[in-house]
């Protein structure tokens, strides 16, 4: 027979025992939002009802098996067996409620991803029309840019020794024919 109780404002605490095993649920809703999680705890078959108490640092269910005495500390969504078992002194009890099932899901599951469409292939782009705006002068192919009597231009050779991979943006020698970084063939 499984269990529940409240915990907090829109929280549950649902216990089962099944075999072995307890089993914790903590299940939260509010407006428009759902959290649920659940954690399993090997403490032998129940022998009495558990119980459990609300105190300064959050809830304790105590499990009483064959075996034994089990604390599990319960803390908004996480949870977790307590090492020793703690002083319940001035701790108020929550009451329990049997219950038929636990609820596996408050959501429902939701649809799976529909596969994507095949992507057309993209065309080559056309070459950039060069671009006038004032006294300012820009086009792409060579990169050039003139405002009033300044010029930028950067020509395919790079001045100078450096050269640099157009996959990768790593510097190689001029004599190499793949980058060392990342493969490319080099031009």
């Amino acid at each position: 027979m499984a269990y529940v109780c409240e915990i907090g404002t829109g929280q549950r605490a649902y216990l089962d025992n099944q075999g072995k095993q307890t089993i914790v649920t903590t299940a939260s809703s509010s407006l428009g939002q759902q959290q649920q999680s659940s954690q399993s705890f090997v403490t032998g078959s129940w022998t009495a009802s558990p119980e459990s108490f609300r105190n300064a640092s959050g809830v304790v269910v105590k499990i009483t098996t064959s075996q034994g005495q089990y604390f599990i500390q319960i803390q908004g969504n996480s949870m977790g067996m307590m090492a020793e078992s703690p002083s319940l002194q001035g701790a108020q009890q929550i009451q329990l409620q049997q219950v038929d099932y636990i609820p596996t899901s408050l959501m429902p599951p939701m649809e799976p991803m529909k596969p994507m469409e095949p992507m057309e292939p993209m065309k080559p782009m056309e070459p950039m029309k060069p671009m006038k705006m004032g006294d300012m002068e820009m086009s792409m192919n060579p990169m050039q840019m003139r405002m009033g009597n300044m010029e930028l231009r950067m020509d395919k050779a790079v001045s100078g020794t450096h050269r640099f991979c157009s996959q990768c943006g790593t510097e190689v020698s001029p004599s190499d024919r793949f980058c060392s970084a990342c493969g490319h063939r080099l031009q």
